[in-house]
This record gives structure tokens, sequence and C-alpha cells, in this order.
């Protein structure tokens, strides 16, 4: 019997999610479907509710519904408390178990597929939502400096607040950035989908420094940006999303798939 799984957001028709899970399944040899559902704004956990009642096993959740999938989650992995955020929900009986493999994702895609190594690096953590609360303490426990800007301060404040004892994560405002470089400025805020940019001053990046998007598929405004700006290496997310993947998907399913060559067919699409 055919398992049935999805990824929820909003927007999500760009979502290259479904593709990514039956590549991993004929690798695999699972049995399984899985697909894009648009859930509306107001409408998360009757969405969830709805898919339980029709048996399907699990579910990926991306934006803007990670924090309420944390909310919703009867269990929760400590990298879903670490987070407050969910990006992966199992289905077992009465239950709904929360985790989050975001950070586990972007750890793998840089320093496996970028080659680039994180220990005592700078890094500059652009937003303060879902995706950003997902990769925050991994990039703290890789051992790196960090500093969270957001348009809003008290948000990067919510968020470096557990770690106002280690001394190394800091939240600013986007203008408190000026004469600032860092090794590293990942950008977790969803201004690309709207091809906007964060309002970030020159003279960001160091040499060698690696700017990373997290959203796939097109050149957004911060890759531009960096290009122009110097940054060594620009990657959009699109291993970040199939390394995360790799990691939902062995959790459903007790297998791990490689995730090499799947990504080697999505660069070449």
């Amino acid at each position: 019997m055919t398992d049935k799984y999805a990824v929820i957001g909003n927007p999500i028709a760009h979502s290259k999610s479904p593709l990514i899970h039956r590549m991993f399944a004929q690798q695999t040899g699972q049995d399984i479907r899985y697909e894009a559902i648009e859930a509306p704004l107001e409408g998360f956990a009757e969405t969830i509710a709805r898919l339980r009642a029709e048996g399907y096993k699990g579910c990926n959740v991306t934006v803007p519904f990670k924090f309420e999938a944390y909310q919703l989650a009867t269990q929760r992995s400590g990298r879903a408390n670490d987070a407050s955020a969910v990006n992966t929900l199992i289905f077992e009986g009465g239950e709904i178990l929360g985790d989050n493999t975001d950070g586990v994702g972007l750890l793998a895609d840089i320093e496996k597929n970028l080659q680039f190594k994180l220990f005592l690096k700078d890094a500059l953590l652009l937003g303060a939502g879902g995706a950003a609360a997902g990769v925050l303490w991994p990039l703290f426990n890789a051992g790196i400096s960090i500093v969270i800007a957001n348009r809003t301060e008290a948000k990067a404040e919510q968020l470096a607040a557990p770690f106002e004892g280690a001394g190394t994560v800091h939240a600013r405002s986007y203008e408190a950035l000026t004469g600032r470089s860092f090794d590293l400025v990942i950008n977790a805020t969803s201004s690309g989908l709207s091809d906007q940019l964060p309002p970030l001053p020159d003279g960001l990046f160091k040499p060698g420094a690696l700017a990373y998007d997290m959203l796939y598929g097109k050149e957004t405004p911060f890759m531009a940006f960096a290009r122009q700006q110097g940054a060594a290496i620009v990657a959009d997310g699109l291993g970040m999303l199939v390394e995360q993947a790799a990691t939902s998907f062995a959790l459903w399913r007790k297998v791990r798939p490689d995730t090499t060559p799947v990504l080697a067919a999505l660069r070449k699409q």
C-alpha cells in the first residue's frame, strides 16, 4: 500500500520537494506518494487534521507555518525544541511528532557540498523567523560567532536571548551592520520571494566569504548583491533543501537516501 506524505506551505507551487522525495523513493525502493499542498494562512491546523484523517503518514512544513507546527506537535525532538519551530511532522497513532531538519540540512550543504568549513568563522544571519530559528542552534554548535539582524530588532533579540551567557550570539538592527564584515552571510528572510533585498550596507563580505540564500530556484536580489560586493562563493538553498529532505525521509522511512545524485540531477535542470 502506498504511504502518503506532503509538504505544506503558502505559497507552495514553486516547491521542488515532491520531485526530491520521488527521486529518494525510486533510489531506496520505497512505495510513497508525496505532494505539495497550499494551506490557507488561517487554516494550517485544519489542513493537518484533514491529512491525518485521510491516512497521511507525515509532512514537511515550510513558510509561514513552522512556528504553528511546533505548537501543534504533541511530542518534539530536541532539535525542534532548540528552534521552537518544526519543519517535519510524523503522524503515529494519536501523536504528532515534530522535528526540525533545517539546521542539519544547512550544515551538510555548507560543509559537505560547498566545502566551506564553519569552525571559528563569523556569521551574519538575516531574519528572525522560522527559517532562522531552525538553523541557529546548529550554527552555534558548529563553533562560530553569529550576529542576527532583522527589520524588527526585538525579534532578533528574542532569538539571541538563550545564548546570552555564551557571548557569541548577538542581535543587531540592519543599520548597525555598517562597518562590519563576515565570513558567512545567510539570508533566512523571505525577501527573495518578492524580489526584495534586505537593507544591507556595503562591505559585509570578508575575503573568501560565502553568501548563502535559503531560497532556491532563481537568482535572488541578495545573491546579485553578494556577487556585486565580491563574495567569493554565492549559493542558493537547493542543497539545503535536498539535505534536510533526506533527513526527513530517513525519519519517516528508516532509510537514508544518497543526496549527491539527487542534487546533481536538480542542478542540471
